[in-house]
């Protein structure tokens, strides 16, 4: 569906700038229904559901969708006393979004199925609200009493396992709860956001500029597109144009980190099937991946490089060829060890068949990123919605139609693939110029969306600045809301020792929730 068939009065254009064109509009509560319905007849996307309260008292429920040509950022003036109108009955996604905003912010979802807490696990004050104007930072915290109310299964022989919390290594906390059958999974829940980090209170007054670092440790292994994003959303909010070696330059460490990262997880996904030579192999390959980022980027992540405006280093031609000559060393070792998967039939036999997702509970989740390319929905906004320069790339669609393990690591390959080859074309066409653009001083309220394919999936902040250009309100948004019901759907059906090679197929972020 395209916005302008929606008919929204008293809408307000967002300038596309670098970024994607979008609209914001206020609605009231019959539309705020219809549009999600529309929205999902037309197979279009909620990315994301936000609240928010004025200086004033005022609450509003924010609202951004995916649409045929562009963004559709929606917002409903709304009260704690009578709530806004339930949107998980048409996007099952939103539910959890949800519940966390009637935990930030005391807002409810009228007509809600599912209104139990989501980031407040029983320590947090009575009736207290991190995101509302109530809270003052002074509040006294409890230890919380873990009595989460989990959907039973009921059945002869049905037994719970509990996982978690806490975890081996240095994973982020979550709590899976497995009802099962002898080995068989019945019903997998999982509940997160044991390690709430108070990160959009951490924004609300920050200086533009401080709001960037911050965005770049919203998630550590993505800390290019959550920063690209905001400056994405920082630019159109100051009407800001980038200078296009820095949007190549940007493009060119987004490729890089989607490459580390499924390094990484090409090399786990070996090791959780018993096979460790995998592990070495690929683990070696990212560390010399990331050594190369520190010599000539000066961090290893990547972080504090997309800087709002444009990015905050450049490379020379000497640079360029040490990348172009890494991409074609590495590519030959990726082959073999793509050719040692698919021929190692302990590997195959694991992999294959293995927390399959279909199409159509990708679909009704509204799964999005590498996860749903693997189970045939070819989901990538560098293809549907390309901001520059992937207007000017062609990225191909790496996609499969299996929904299992195996598709899922098939995706990885074929991504790695894409990504060099996309690297070695931005070096070849990197056009000359200035590195950042200067940022105008504030003068009026303003707001901005910033959307980027991170390696997981979608990345989309939100932010709003005052008149005094320090931000009021920055919303940033992780791909794992959408996927992580998915992977608790992806195990059912699988013997419970299959979990941690499922749940490491779609390796989504623990934190990611808790914002």
């Amino acid at each position: 569906m395209r916005i302008a068939a929606l008919d929204l009065s008293g809408n307000t254009p967002l300038a596309a700038g670098s970024g994607n064109a979008a609209v914001v509009a206020q609605v009231d509560d019959e539309r705020w229904l219809e549009i999600a319905r529309v929205a999902r007849a037309a197979d279009d996307r909620l990315l994301s559901l936000w609240g928010a309260e004025s200086a004033e008292g005022a609450c509003t429920i924010h609202a951004a969708y995916a649409m045929e040509d562009g963004l559709l950022w929606l917002q409903l003036p709304t009260a704690r006393e009578t709530g806004y109108p339930d949107l998980s009955a048409v996007f099952p996604c939103a539910a959890r979004m949800q519940r966390a905003v009637a935990d930030l912010l005391g807002l409810p979802a009228a007509g809600a199925a599912d209104t139990r807490p989501w980031l407040n696990h029983g320590g947090w004050p009575a009736h207290y609200h991190p995101l509302g104007r109530a809270a003052s930072g002074t509040e006294r915290f409890g230890r919380g009493t873990g009595d989460y109310p989990f959907v039973r299964v009921a059945g002869e022989g049905v037994h719970e396992v509990a996982v978690g919390p806490i975890h081996a290594g240095i994973i982020e906390p979550g709590h899976f709860r497995f009802s099962v059958v002898g080995e068989k999974v019945l019903r997998l829940e999982k509940r997160l956001g044991y390690a709430h980090r108070g990160i959009e209170k951490l924004y609300a007054g920050m200086p533009l500029q401080q709001g960037q670092r911050l965005a770049g440790r919203s998630a550590g292994d993505s800390t290019v597109a959550y920063t690209w994003a905001y400056c994405m959303a920082a630019e159109q909010a100051l009407g800001v144009t980038v200078p296009p070696r820095a949007l190549w330059l940007r493009a060119l460490l987004l490729e890089r980190e989607r490459v580390a990262n499924h390094l990484g997880d090409l090399g786990a996904l070996g090791n959780d099937a018993g096979l460790g030579y995998g592990l070495a192999r690929f683990s070696r390959l990212k560390e010399d991946w990331l050594r190369l980022h520190d010599r000539i980027f000066g961090h290893r992540y990547l972080m504090d490089l997309v800087v709002a405006g444009g990015v905050a280093a450049d490379i020379n031609g000497e640079h360029a060829g040490a990348l172009r000559e890494q991409c074609r060393r590495i590519v030959k070792q990726v082959r073999e060890l793509h050719k040692l998967y698919d021929e190692h039939p302990g590997l195959q036999d694991r992999y294959g068949g293995t927390g399959i997702l279909t199409p159509e509970v990708a679909a009704y989740f509204s799964v999005c990123g590498l996860a749903a390319r693997a189970c045939g929905r070819p989901v990538d906004i560098r293809i549907d919605h390309p901001c520059p320069p992937y207007r000017d790339l062609a990225v191909p669609a790496v996609t499969d139609t299996r929904g299992d393990v195996a598709a899922r690591v098939a995706v990885r390959f074929g991504e790695i693939y894409a990504s060099l080859d996309l690297i070695v074309s931005m070096l070849d066409a990197l056009p000359d110029g200035a590195l950042a653009a200067p940022l105008p001083a504030a003068g009026a309220p303003a707001r901005g969306l910033g959307w980027i394919e991170g390696w997981r999936g979608d990345v989309l902040v939100a932010l709003q600045l005052g008149a005094d250009g320090r931000i009021e309100r920055c919303h940033c948004h992780d791909p794992s809301w959408q996927n992580w019901p998915a992977v608790e759907h992806a195990a059912i059906g699988n013997i419970i020792a299959d979990f941690p090679l499922i749940n490491k197929s779609f390796n989504l972020n623990y934190a990611g929730h808790d914002l």
